[in-house]
């Protein structure tokens, strides 16, 4: 097992935060999970994950990671019940940026998905 950080920034190993969720043995029990969770998956660029935990009504076809760019951090600005308002770092070609997001999210089949946000 590696002890590398989840690029959630929980402080927590990436095996037992959000690599967990990545691999299916638990679903997140939060939106903030989730969505940190997405952010990880991002980072790592798993495709496959994005797609299952994204509503299929707003799923788009493609979701291959944008090339050249790394994600550097997560800041959560705040949390409810559906919603998750956050920070999400990177650097890309042209120098660092940052996506700023309200995210919102619906249970479906009993777990939580990702439906969609507005990009600030």
């Amino acid at each position: 097992m590696t002890t590398d950080a989840c690029p959630c920034g929980s402080d927590l190993p990436y095996a037992d935060c959000c690599g967990a969720l990545h691999r299916g043995e638990r679903e997140a029990q939060t939106p903030q999970e989730l969505m940190r969770s997405r952010y990880a998956a991002f980072a790592k660029g798993d495709a496959f994950y994005l797609a299952r935990t994204w509503h299929p009504r707003t799923r788009p076809d493609d979701l291959a990671p944008e090339k050249g760019i790394r994600w550097t951090s997560l800041e959560i600005l705040d949390a409810g019940d559906d919603t998750v308002d956050f920070v999400a770092s990177f650097e890309g070609p042209s120098g660092p940026g940052e996506l700023r997001e309200h995210s919102r999210f619906a249970q479906r089949a009993g777990r939580w998905v990702y439906v969609d946000g507005d990009v600030a």
